[in-house]
């Protein structure tokens, strides 16, 4: 019975570790997504109006802080703090100095996916 009940215990104690490494994975995640935008050589563009990275990043952690308690994953970052205006719901986008255009969303999209690809190597 006792190693049973140790067993029980070791058991729980590996798994509630597992969820705080994830979290410090999501945090790590998040942090080289935020870094992306504002080391970005690209104008980003908001409700119509275009904004340097700078300000492009400090709108996205102002909108992460917001909705912290509802990410859980990386998707969920980009989906909630850097896809679309929460005032008129126009999609953010990006216009890379090639003068390419696309949404916020695919362009981060992109970037986690390369990251991941990173990691996995």
């Amino acid at each position: 019975m006792r190693r049973w009940l140790v067993r029980v215990f070791v058991l729980l104690a590996i798994c509630s570790a597992v969820p705080a490494r994830a979290a410090e994975s999501l945090e790590q995640t998040i942090a080289f997504l935020l870094h992306r935008i504002e080391t970005a050589d690209a104008t980003f563009i908001r409700n119509g109006q275009t904004h340097t990275p700078q300000e492009a990043v400090a709108h996205v952690r102002a909108k992460y802080e917001h909705f912290k308690g509802q990410i859980k994953t990386p998707e969920d970052f980009i989906r909630l703090a850097a896809t679309k205006s929460l005032l008129t719901g126009q999609p953010y986008h990006v216009r890379t100095r090639n003068g390419e255009e696309m949404s916020l969303n695919t362009w981060l999209s992109n970037a986690l996916r390369e990251h991941r690809e990173k990691e996995v190597k």
